[in-house]
């Protein structure tokens, strides 16, 4: 009889479990079935009807429309809502929430008063600038030859403010047989060969820190980051969104570049430009013509060119492979291109 009780009383516990929230499930559904690219986004019918295919539980498309229309504007959830239309597209990857801080941080000159009473829309506007600035680098190195790789895990929101020394925000892969990292490029078996033969790396991997606004009070934070974020690579580089319009900075970067072998270049695209920008998502997936027309804004301009040294540290990459995931990410990939002899671009899957 006692034993009866307690099965009964266990059997309905469990059916009084909660079912999940449907919040929580089209946060599970959602990535898979939203495009990439907002120029490919999807009605808000269709995608209700293919998210039907894999809910629990019976919900109205009153329900599925609200959520979807609360949740694309969370910037945390992977729905996002076109700007101008009625499409939804997959939010590209959150800024790394240490990073995005750090530049807050730079932008107040470190006033913590300054950045907790900051308007809300200044702080959102902010962010949106650094994921564009972000975006238009990315694509600016893969056009021009180099192989992009960023480094996102690091700078989450629980991870130590130390790993702004220690990690960059991009690595930059250039191969050493010419090519563009828009198509595969098939390396020279001949010299791969011998590269390999003699202990040589058959590419050169330059740590890149990205910042929106250069100062005399940030720069020299900005430029130390950046040194001590390449100490295990072949070189490193600062780039910075905004022109560096006064000559006493420009000066005292060329001559910190000079000194230590890391490269300065500014972007030349003002608070103003980053604003005219396509959001950051179109301009990953911008078609041909529309990269050249956001390539047409930039002006570049380099205060310091990068030194390259011979060799990587190996005992350093080693150690950053054993304490991040991102780290062990970059070295497989490398080691895929050199063993099917082909660079290819990072997917990360």
């Amino acid at each position: 009889m006692i034993r009866g009780r307690v099965n009964w009383m266990v059997t309905t516990h469990e059916s009084l479990q909660p079912p999940m929230s449907l919040r929580k499930q089209l946060s599970d559904i959602l990535p898979a079935l939203l495009p990439g690219n907002p120029s490919d986004s999807i009605k808000g019918t269709e995608l209700i009807r293919l998210t039907r295919l894999q809910l629990t539980g019976n919900y109205s498309d009153a329900s599925l429309r609200y959520h979807f229309s609360i949740m694309s504007c969370d910037p945390a959830s992977p729905i996002a809502k076109v700007e101008k239309g009625q499409g939804y597209y997959r939010r590209s990857a959150p800024l790394p929430a240490l990073s995005g801080a750090q530049e807050l941080m730079a932008l107040t000159q470190g006033r913590l008063d300054d950045l907790t009473t900051a308007d809300q829309d200044m702080v959102d506007g902010t962010m949106l600038r650094i994921r564009k600035f972000r975006a238009v680098v990315t694509r600016y190195f893969e056009i021009n030859g180099r192989f992009p790789f960023a480094f996102r895990q690091a700078f989450g929101i629980e991870s130590p403010i130390s790993n702004l020394w220690k990690y960059p925000e991009l690595v930059l892969v250039d191969w050493e047989t010419g090519g563009t990292a828009d198509e595969e490029m098939t390396l020279d078996e001949t010299m791969l060969s011998f590269k390999q033969r003699l202990g040589i790396a058959p590419f050169r991997l330059h740590a890149a820190r990205l910042r929106i606004q250069p100062s005399l009070q940030t720069y020299r934070e900005d430029f130390f980051q950046t040194l001590a974020v390449s100490m295990w690579a072949q070189g490193g580089e600062l780039v910075y969104a905004a022109p560096i319009e006064d000559e006493a900075l420009a000066e005292s970067l060329r001559r910190l570049g000079a000194t230590f072998g890391v490269g300065v270049t500014s972007f030349g695209l003002t608070a103003n430009d980053l604003d005219e920008l396509p959001r950051p998502a179109n301009i990953l997936n911008a078609h041909p013509r529309e990269t050249e027309a956001i390539m047409a804004k930039l002006d570049i301009n380099r205060i310091a060119a990068p030194k390259s040294r011979p060799h990587l540290d190996w005992a350093a990459l080693s150690s950053m492979r054993h304490e991040s995931e991102e780290a062990e990410k970059l070295v497989l990939w490398l080691t895929r291109c050199i063993d099917g002899r082909r660079a290819e671009a990072f997917k990360d899957d």
